[in-house]
């Protein structure tokens, strides 16, 4: 999913130089866990949460998805790690739980054993609707920004309606990217089922990379500590 932020500012200001955040300064989530290691081809089962911002003038293919820039990919496995990590990936250990229970979901990321992120969800039934589409998404690596492609299938639910967005620990780094009060979703789904690919091979991107690695460390620390909300909730149809 996407929502409009608390502080645009802090948003923009973990973009690299190279790259424009969108208009909006949107922000995207996604959550998934990988139950079963069938289902993957090497990577065994695992988790993730990835969160970033959206940008401007660089779109998935078919112009309607903008490209992102990830500011976090949480997983929960040695083995994701390692892989995501030789690709620019800003990868940490963590944990994601979907909990979906009398038409209430609850998506829940950890990292070091506290929760950062609670998402609660009104979801109901898969139908017969198949989505399919690209995501664009950047990373960097020694020194280059690198753009990958990402192909995706899935069967949403309907309906489907965000009713609470926390983010709980506000002098993590991830607080900068909490949504605004009241909470304005851009788009999202829930889909049961879903199947996905990682690129064969990155593209570089014209243009400097921005802060090195150490220094956007910094600049997400300082991100985080500007803090006017905690709990979102109200949703807003845009």
């Amino acid at each position: 999913m996407s929502w409009l932020p608390a502080d645009p500012d802090a948003v923009s200001a973990l973009v690299p130089t190279g790259l424009r955040p969108h208009p909006d300064r949107r922000v995207f989530l996604g959550q998934c866990v990988v139950d079963d290691e069938s289902q993957t081809s090497g990577l065994g089962a695992y988790d993730l949460t990835y969160l970033g911002a959206s940008l401007d003038g660089v779109d998935a293919p078919g112009g309607a998805i903008p490209g992102g820039w990830w500011t976090h990919y949480i997983t929960s496995t040695e083995r994701v790690l390692g892989y995501v990590r030789m690709r620019g990936f800003p990868a940490y250990p963590g944990s994601t739980t979907i909990d979906v229970r009398a038409g209430t979901l609850v998506a829940e990321t950890e990292m070091d054993g506290v929760p950062v992120v609670r998402i609660r969800c009104r979801v109901g039934e898969t139908g017969h609707v198949i989505a399919s589409g690209q995501s664009r998404y950047f990373t960097r690596w020694d020194g280059q920004l690198l753009s990958s492609i990402y192909p995706y299938l899935v069967e949403p639910v309907s309906p489907f309606e965000v009713e609470s967005i926390e983010f709980l620990e506000p002098e993590h780094p991830t607080y900068a990217l909490r949504p605004a009060n009241p909470l304005t979703i851009v788009a999202g789904y829930y889909s049961p089922r879903v199947a996905f690919a990682y690129p064969g091979g990155p593209t570089v991107h014209p243009g400097d990379a921005g802060l090195p690695d150490e220094q956007a460390g910094g600049a997400l620390a300082a991100a985080a500590a500007r803090r006017p909300t905690r709990v979102v909730s109200r949703p807003v149809s845009r």
